[in-house]
């Protein structure tokens, strides 16, 4: 018989600063050598869960618990958070903020210098942690120089050296193209496989985790489970529609074409799924299919000419770029990770200075101008929200920009309630935005651009780390937004 290694009774939490609980009545058991995904739409609890599961709740977050969970056979609330730090391991969604040390090296080494690990025997553990991780060749480098996915791979080593049987994954998809993801997916199943780990991985791009099997995958949704099942069974089922997660494109495509989904199809994986009933439907579906035809521009809004700009000495990260964006259009740029894109879109901002190329407004040359002078026609929400948030509260980081224009009290709070309807965080208004997952701080750095009604809003990345139901929400109110007449300019993630 498996051991149990995390178990819930009964358990429910709420937050100090909330009424209600965020988690409700959860029975759940993970046994040793699981590999689980836990789901849910943004806000169901699942990342409350996982900060129950390694400590920060109640030690860190603190809040009301009722009922009990057990780590490895222990209370946790008698545990103590070092405790159970050596029991659970947790890679957070953003590395930014979780690395301690200057360099690979000494970020992987930070726990055994903890604990008093003799440097002589440091060494070589630290070298085979990281060469677990593929990072054996970058130890002297700067953990700031890393592209996202060899940062997510230095903070799964920092906490391999511990040797903990439980690793704790909270949404690591989510600042990574589904390439990149692809490969953290692989790199997180070998390790689970060679070190037979218990592994939780809290997501809800489940098509990009389900590209390596599970054993089960628990749904959440308002605080409580609502399906615990292995992946061919959920898919088959009604269920992820029900909470507003995104199915399988395959699938969702099979369902548009009259397909019913069985568990005999094996649908979790496309590599295995029987689909060989819906090849004809589908095919019919495709042809039947109608796509918009781009309707000519206005005149151009934005204008860039031979653009390029470096960090450094070494090479250029964006060369001889030349586009032109028309009033009302929504353009993408798209690329892999590293691509440059970003680098444009801080270059159309003013946050860097091109080497050489010119930037033009409604045909005016905007390439010496300030940072504030820009930010009253274009507005840009940041890859990572945390690099933008400076308030505690969301109603306040929404405001925050109004306030720097000197609006009337009454204005600010009717502009800012309205945008915080529009990106579905009106009820979280007062909530610390200490309590919130990636993808809701993500949707307050949307609307506190959005509050500003930019001319031209650019948006790296903008759903990244967003569930299903708030991608759609986003998109739809994006278009909406276009279709009043601003111009949309898109940094998408994107497979290569």
């Amino acid at each position: 018989m498996k051991k149990k290694v995390i178990e819930f009774q009964n358990f429910s939490f709420k937050y100090e600063s909330q009424k209600h609980p965020t988690l409700k009545n959860i029975n759940l058991t993970i046994y040793e050598g699981e590999k689980v995904l836990i789901a849910g739409p943004s806000g169901s609890g699942k990342s409350t869960l996982g900060h129950c599961i390694n400590g920060l709740i109640p030690f860190s977050y603190k809040g009301e618990i009722t009922g009990s969970l057990k780590i490895m056979g222990k209370e946790t609330r008698e545990a103590g958070l070092f405790a159970l730090s050596k029991m659970v391991g947790t890679v957070l969604q953003d590395p930014d903020g979780q690395f301690i040390g200057l360099t690979v090296g000494e970020d992987i080494a930070f726990a055994l210098e903890n604990d008093c690990v003799p440097q002589a025997e440091m060494l070589p553990i630290v070298e085979e942690a990281a060469k677990l991780v593929d990072m054996d060749g970058h130890l002297p480098a700067s953990v700031h120089h890393l592209s996202g996915g060899q940062k997510q791979r230095v903070a799964l080593a920092g906490v391999m050296v511990d040797q903990v049987g439980i690793l704790l994954f909270d949404e690591p998809l989510a600042n990574l193209d589904p390439a990149t993801g692809k490969r953290a997916i692989d790199l997180i199943d070998q390790i689970q496989k060679e070190k037979n780990l218990t592994v939780l991985i809290i997501e809800h791009r489940l098509e990009d985790v389900l590209y390596r099997p599970v054993d089960r995958v628990i749904v959440m949704n308002e605080g409580t489970i609502v399906a615990d099942m292995d992946p061919d069974e959920l898919l088959a089922a009604d269920i992820l529609e029900r909470v507003h997660l995104r199915e399988p494109l395959y699938i969702k495509a099979a369902k548009y074409a009259g397909c019913t989904i069985t568990k005999e199809m094996r649908p979790a994986d496309l590599s295995r799924f029987r689909a060989d009933a819906c090849r004809e439907p589908l095919a019919r579906w495709l042809e039947e299919v109608n796509v918009e035809r781009p309707v000519p521009g206005k005149p151009p809004i934005l204008e860039l000419e031979h653009l390029s700009f470096s960090y450094g000495p070494d090479a250029e990260t964006i060369r001889d770029v030349s586009f032109a964006v028309h009033e009302g259009e929504m353009v993408s740029i798209v690329g892999k990770n590293g691509a440059g894109k970003s680098t444009v879109a801080k270059c159309i901002c003013g946050f860097e200075k091109p080497a050489s190329g010119r930037i033009l407004y409604r045909g005016r040359d905007i390439t010496d101008e300030t940072i504030a002078e820009r930010s009253s026609k274009i507005g840009m929400v940041l890859q990572n929200p945390n690099h933008m948030i400076s308030k505690h509260l969301i109603f306040d980081e929404v405001a925050l920009g109004l306030y720097a224009r000197g609006l009337p009290e009454g204005e600010i709070r009717d502009r800012v309630e309205q945008t915080l309807k529009i990106c579905g965080l009106y009820p979280y208004r007062h909530w610390p935005i200490s309590a919130l997952s990636f993808g809701q701080k993500k949707r307050v750095t949307i609307a506190s651009i959005l509050v500003l009604q930019p001319e031209i809003l650019i948006l790296d990345e903008p759903t990244a780390g967003q569930d299903f139901r708030r991608y759609t929400d986003i998109m739809e109110f994006l278009v909406h937004l276009n279709r009043q007449g601003v111009t949309i300019l898109r940094l998408p993630m994107i497979c290569t």
